[in-house]
């Protein structure tokens, strides 16, 4: 689905907007925690998340916690991570440590995500 989403999302750029291939990378996303979340659970997440932090080949910087803002319409946790360029993002979707981590997450929750040039 990621992959898809990426193709859409450059088939869309208008020309001369596409981003610079050493350019950093924003990786954001919301969590709406299904019901039955447990607090250890939402917990393991962020633990889980910060963990990248120096595991990560080309991640700069991973700030994760919950949303504190009264516009989150739901979405109550959620994260920033700053990628080196494009081609870093791209490696950790595919990178062992994100995907074990898919395993147990991705039923706990509704996301959503935005990737942005820096």
């Amino acid at each position: 689905m990621r992959n898809s989403a990426l193709a859409a999302s450059a088939t869309l750029m208008p020309a001369g907007l596409a981003a610079d291939p050493a350019q950093n990378v924003f990786h954001i996303f919301a969590f709406q925690w299904k019901p039955g979340t447990t607090d250890e659970q939402k917990e393991r997440a962020a633990r889980d998340i910060r963990a990248f932090q120096g595991t990560i080949p080309g991640l700069l910087e991973t700030h994760v916690g919950p949303n504190i803002s009264p516009r989150g319409k739901g979405y109550t946790f959620g994260g920033i991570m700053r990628f080196t360029n494009q081609a870093a993002l791209d490696a950790y979707v595919r990178h062992p440590a994100h995907q074990a981590l898919l395993v147990w997450l991705v039923p706990l929750i509704d996301a959503i995500e935005l990737d942005l040039p820096a």
